[in-house]
């Protein structure tokens, strides 16, 4: 099931029956599942720890090594949707929203090629 194919409401769905299944919906107050993303998050930045961002972009050519960064992904993301699911949040509208925002508040005219917003000039 490519990105390009499946929507996040198949996911959505795909996660709350694996959860259902296994009556797992008990534990999945918003504060077990941030701190479960919490967690997730930092097991996929053990991955990268002490390389410098260069080496990072290599990870790609490490089958092994790929696959084991695309299961942290995966576990960050299906914690981010029993999130979403328990708390009733569109994701879609979500991030449509969040990246307005952004837009807003760093323009890209100048904030282009920059990674630093702390010499902000306005």
């Amino acid at each position: 099931m490519p990105d390009t194919t499946t929507t996040l409401a198949v996911l959505r769905d795909a996660v709350r029956r694996f959860a259902a299944e296994r009556d797992w919906e008990q534990f999945h107050s918003p504060k077990n599942l941030s701190m479960g993303l919490a967690v997730e998050a930092g097991e996929l930045m053990e991955h990268f720890l002490w390389m410098e961002g260069e080496a990072s972009r290599q990870i790609k050519l490490d089958v092994n090594r790929l696959g084991q960064v695309a299961d942290e992904m995966a576990d960050v993301a299906v914690y981010l949707l029993n999130l979403a699911n328990t708390l009733d949040i569109d994701l879609s509208d979500a991030i449509m929203n969040k990246i307005a925002k952004n837009a807003l508040k760093y323009p890209a005219e100048k904030y282009k090629g920059r990674h630093s917003v702390k010499d902000k000039d306005f």
